[in-house]
């Protein structure tokens, strides 16, 4: 089931976004810096803060009672077309392979078809390949930018929301 999420589901996506990126960030960056008590903390608020925003969404995928996924989306800051940033989406690592990422991004391109959304952006963690080849399959372009942080790069992608009629979830 996909729903949106609600402030109580905070502790359950805060755990689950660190159990996510603990599969691709381990033994590439120090665990202080994605799986402290401090990091814990500043990720369970930017939650708060995302759930309660006004110019984007947060959805959440249960599956057998648990949250199992999370996705979070938000018009894209200073941007006046209303194109969209998927700024996060994880999936229970113990879960994956089930659908729920499937069904989950369908969700979340459905919700932006819905706003009228043509367009949305996305950054990957450049080592990542699992998560690329599952956005890739969702429809997910590379674009030529690569976003350059201190101690990392995130590959930007690009994916076109068809109108209604058309499927959400995978190109045609």
């Amino acid at each position: 089931m996909i729903r949106a999420a609600a402030p109580s589901d905070i502790t359950a996506i805060a755990t689950l976004h660190t159990a996510a990126r603990a599969t691709y960030y381990e033994g590439r960056i120090p665990v202080a810096e994605y799986a402290s008590a401090e990091v814990l903390a500043h990720v369970r608020a930017g939650w708060v803060r995302s759930i309660a925003r006004a110019d984007g969404g947060v959805l959440c995928a249960e599956h057998e009672g648990v949250v199992a996924g999370v996705a979070a989306f938000r018009v894209i800051q200073g941007d006046v077309t209303g194109d969209m940033t998927l700024t996060q989406f994880h999936v229970d690592p113990a879960r994956w392979r089930r659908g729920i990422g499937s069904a989950l991004h369908t969700a979340v391109v459905e919700a932006w078809r819905r706003s009228g959304v043509r367009r949305a952006r996305l950054e990957v963690y450049e080592h990542n390949l699992r998560a690329q080849r599952f956005y890739a399959a969702h429809g997910w372009q590379p674009a030529r930018e690569v976003v350059r942080a201190p101690d990392s790069a995130h590959l930007l992608m690009r994916r076109e929301v068809p109108p209604a009629g058309e499927s959400p979830g995978r190109p045609a």
